[in-house]
């Protein structure tokens, strides 16, 4: 491949900056040669994970398996020689090794036989699963105590008896100096991180499970992650930027729940003082609309009184809430949702309320601490006590540590290898138009208008505190958690005013966008593809968000196979309607695969008795021919690359930059 003058007499500048990493032609050309070479390699495994909803035990599982990448390659190398129980029990090793080694060891005799058949088991799948990588990159990816050892077992030919004997030798010495338990794991680790490339997690961390918290340590460990905010991420990032009205509602949603572990152990932010102001303040009130929802061991758990103390506190904060919320749509009327002001609506003699005309009873009007002459206004110990909690929010390093963490690796969109990723819509109108927003903005729709509220989330956690533009960039991320047919929330309104006080359920109804029914359209798929800048066959949406009721016989795959719905349930909150436990997607150099999960029976569970997730596995769509590293969006990278460095070939053979050959 021969040198053209591809570069401009302007380029040069830049040619020269080059030249100080590739200072000759030999420098240059062997890093082509490198780069054409990882262009010409499959491309590496993608793994798409939605709505975990803190689900911790399932997301590790899932994260840990590939969603049955792992078991299948164990599957592949195996299935004639060795017996499903040993299969099991290998697949589980590698999803666990630290906690199914100490089970393996209480229960086996012989520990230097089952090191010696398992490493040669494990260094099997390791050169299965690093065969799409260069062996740079695999180099790169091992521990780096063992990573010469490691590339010797990977690269050793057992046909060959000297190697074979080098090779056995290699492991005997291993068990010998006691680090066999250690160089176990690290192996373990090595295949999980070989066997995806890529993570994508398409929003909603936060709320209804245990310990997002969890989560999100594990997505900072990670190799190779992006995330696409949902609304509940939204939510904990507008509480962590220093939002009361989102820190209330964080607090309103973890009280409805019983989901304070994340906020007390997790982020270590005391409720103390809400605790002490609901006694106080609503010791005397009716509290029976504010009633927590207990379920199994924690209904057990809790005594009269503590659920007493837990709807009070609820109450407390659901106030404070709708409070707040309706000083932030008086101060923002380009929200318009004026409609959503409902505590000056509130007929209290006749303990109705009227909405869009229509009369309804409310179960509770006992509010000792509205106003109302003016319902919106916070009392003052409401406004101390919730400047205190907004405080502590602010104040949590481990909280804080997380939403960097999301503002980086997140986005309310991304683009990536031919796939559009979103957490909730694209809004519509009901003409099947794009909707306009002129929220702090000129009649934006579509990708402008996600490019702008993406910048603007941004503004609230990063502008200078006190700044309009936080305070705006705030009320922002409100819009975006609960505001009408904001992209990632999607619907008419979020009824909590009407859930909370009104038994007419008819009142709680949350129309979703017309998105979620243009969506089923080929054509209209294809149009929001390519103003993405999106074409092809094999392009697609990549939705979270709106549960798929599987139970009900509802596909994930919608627009005639151009768009996938990936929330299927994760949360067990969710499961008796879906009837499912989630759908994860990979995408390999081959294929896309769906696969639809059951229910988690828990690590100690999978741990004790290998039990995987039971999933099914489906392949939607196969490529025409593999693709290649040359195909994806790194590939485009590495071609400009290469161009570069072509220039530079160029402008070191015609004289233009002189070559360096120091030692």
């Amino acid at each position: 491949m021969q040198p053209t003058k591809p570069y401009r007499s302007e380029d040069l500048h830049y040619l020269k900056m080059l030249a100080r990493q590739y200072p000759n032609v030999q420098a240059a050309s062997t890093e082509i040669v490198n780069l054409q070479a990882i262009r010409n390699l499959p491309k590496g495994t993608e793994h798409f994970i939605s709505d975990v909803h803190g689900e911790y035990e399932a997301f590790l599982h899932i994260l840990n398996s590939a969603s049955g990448v792992v078991r299948e390659k164990v599957d592949d190398l195996f299935s004639t020689t060795v017996s499903k129980a040993e299969r099991d029990q290998l697949a589980t090793l590698i999803y666990y090794p630290r906690e199914k080694l100490e089970a393996i060891e209480a229960e086996t005799q012989d520990m230097r036989e089952w090191y010696r058949i398992t490493f040669h088991r494990l260094i099997e799948v390791c050169r299965l699963v690093s065969s799409k990588y260069t062996r740079s990159k695999v180099r790169k990816a091992m521990p780096p105590e063992y990573a010469y050892i490691i590339d010797e077992m990977l690269h050793t030919h057992y046909e060959d008896s000297d190697k074979r004997d080098y090779y056995e030798n290699i492991i005997s010495t291993i068990i010998d100096i006691d680090r066999a338990s250690s160089f176990l794991i690290q192996l373990c680790e090595l295949i999980k991180r070989l066997a995806v490339d890529h993570l994508h997690l398409v929003g909603d961390i936060f709320d209804r499970g245990p310990r997002a918290d969890i989560i999100l340590d594990s997505l900072m460990d990670y190799h190779s992650v992006d995330i696409q905010w949902g609304n509940h991420d939204i939510l904990w990032m507008g509480a962590a930027s220093g939002s009361r009205t989102l820190v209330a509602t964080v607090l309103a949603n973890s009280l409805r729940y019983n989901n304070l572990e994340v906020i007390e152990t997790g982020y270590g932010i005391s409720l103390r003082p809400l605790s002490v102001f609901a006694n106080e303040v609503y010791r005397d009130c009716d509290v029976h609309c504010f009633e927590v929802k207990l379920t199994g061991e924690d209904a057990s758990h809790y005594t009269e009184k503590d659920k007493l103390l837990a709807a009070r506190m609820h109450k407390a904060i659901t106030i404070i809430l709708f409070k707040l919320e309706g000083q932030k749509l008086l101060r923002n009327p380009s929200f318009g949702m004026a409609d959503r002001l409902l505590l000056d609506k509130i007929d209290y003699e006749g303990k109705c309320i009227t909405l869009q005309g229509v009369t309804y009873p409310l179960e509770d009007t006992d509010f000792p601490t509205v106003d109302r002459a003016d319902p919106y206004a916070l009392t003052g110990e409401e406004a101390a006590l919730i400047d205190q909690l907004t405080a502590s929010f602010r104040h949590s390093e481990k909280l804080q540590r997380h939403i960097r963490f999301l503002y980086s690796k997140g986005s309310l969109y991304k683009v990536f290898n031919g796939n559009l990723l979103l957490h909730g819509c694209i809004p519509m109108t009901e003409q099947g138009a794009q909707m306009e927003f002129s929220i702090g903005c000129e009649a934006l729709s579509g990708k402008a208008f996600l490019d702008y509220a993406d910048l603007t989330a941004r503004r609230a956690y990063y502008s200078k505190q006190g700044t309009a533009e936080r305070e705006f960039g705030m009320d922002f991320l409100w819009f975006l958690w609960a505001g009408r047919n904001s992209p990632i929330f999607g619907r008419e309104r979020m009824t909590t005013f009407e859930r909370r006080l009104i038994l007419d359920e008819s009142t709680w109804t949350e129309p979703k966008n017309p998105y979620y029914r243009f969506y089923n359209d080929p054509s209209v798929c294809d149009a929001l593809l390519k103003e993405f800048g999106l074409e092809g066959e094999h392009c697609h949406i990549i939705n979270g968000h709106i549960p798929v009721k599987s139970k009900k016989g509802e596909s994930p795959i919608k627009g005639g196979g151009k768009l996938l719905v990936i929330d299927g349930g994760f949360c067990k909150a969710y499961q008796k309607t879906t009837g499912i436990a989630g759908y994860t997607l990979i995408y390999n150099s081959a294929c896309f695969r769906l696969v639809s999960h059951e229910p988690f029976s828990g690590r100690a569970n999978a741990i004790r008795e290998n039990q995987d997730i039971a999933s099914s596995s489906a392949v939607f769509e196969r490529l025409e021919s593999r693709m290649k590293i040359a195909g994806t969006d790194i590939g485009r990278q590495l071609q400009e690359q290469i161009d570069d460095l072509m220039a530079l070939l160029w402008a070191y053979r015609s004289g233009a930059i002189v070559e360096d050959h120091k030692e």
